[in-house]
């Protein structure tokens, strides 16, 4: 019984929202859910359906506990130093203005991260980032900006004094950051991709996927990419078989999109 009121609410979740919580790891997902449904008093996933379709502020939470919205700026720093000195230059070496997509970005940690790290190789009045989630009310806070100190931990103290003021609650960030960052709420798995992106960074998102759906967002990463563009994943999200989608590993977490004319070296 309990199982089959699971999947009735996979189903009418999916209906109702185009949100398809059987793309995501079964045992993960509905341990999550169990949890928030009990402390929320339902004892049945058919009860906390109703509920969550009439009370908007029970949905966003759902989307919360099921999206586990948790980032810092540069996370995983190294991977970002290699983002900066070895990824980003190349990139450079073949547009002035790259196209950058930081799928999935949770809070904004991570686009604001992008656009700080863009603004050493660009005027920062032509560094621009497009950033999704599937979590509205995460991008609000995004929009907002204000960050507790543990966020920043990773920040350097220079682009902390440059880009961050000190508030009652945190940190929040400068305005020349948030204007170079457009954000908008999205679907990985049931929305189109834009074209032609030069980097898409998709960081700690992948590990909540069965195979199937991270082999389908792979391949609509790949479509998405420019010939010779990055992906850039998560320290926990490492393609096995790159090849399948026309990727080649160029460091770890970063994999590039084949150009058949060139190809790079980072040796």
């Amino acid at each position: 019984m309990e199982d089959r009121d699971f999947l009735q609410f996979i189903q009418q979740v999916k209906a109702k929202t185009r949100i398809d919580l059987s793309q995501y790891k079964e045992a993960q997902m509905k341990r999550r859910l169990t949890s928030l449904r009990e402390k929320r008093g339902f004892s049945t996933f058919r009860a906390y359906f109703d509920a969550i379709m009439v009370d908007p502020a029970l949905y966003a939470e759902f989307l919360d506990r099921m999206t586990i919205n948790v980032s810092e700026f540069f996370r995983n720093k190294n991977r970002w130093d290699v983002l900066e000195r070895k990824i980003l230059p190349d990139l450079y070496k073949n547009s002035n203005n790259l196209k950058v997509w930081s799928a999935a970005c949770s809070t904004g940690e991570e686009p604001y991260s992008l656009v700080m790290l863009l603004q050493k190789f660009n005027p920062i009045s032509q560094v621009s980032v497009k950033a999704t989630d599937i979590d509205a009310n995460a991008i609000i806070k995004a929009q907002e900006g204000t960050y507790l100190e543990r966020s920043l931990q990773h920040v350097p103290d220079y682009l902390k004094r440059q880009y961050f003021t000190k508030v009652e609650d945190g940190y929040k960030i400068s305005s020349k950051i948030k204007e170079r960052v457009q954000f908008s709420q999205h679907n990985l798995l049931a929305d189109s991709f834009d074209k032609q992106y030069d980097l898409i960074v998709c960081r700690n998102v992948l590990i909540y996927f069965t195979d199937e759906a991270k082999d389908l967002l792979y391949r609509k990463f790949s479509e998405a990419l420019k010939p010779g563009g990055i992906l850039f994943v998560g320290s926990t999200e490492q393609i096995f078989y790159p090849q399948t989608y026309e990727f080649e590993s160029i460091e770890t977490f970063f994999y590039q999109k084949i150009n058949k004319k060139e190809k790079r070296s980072y040796d």
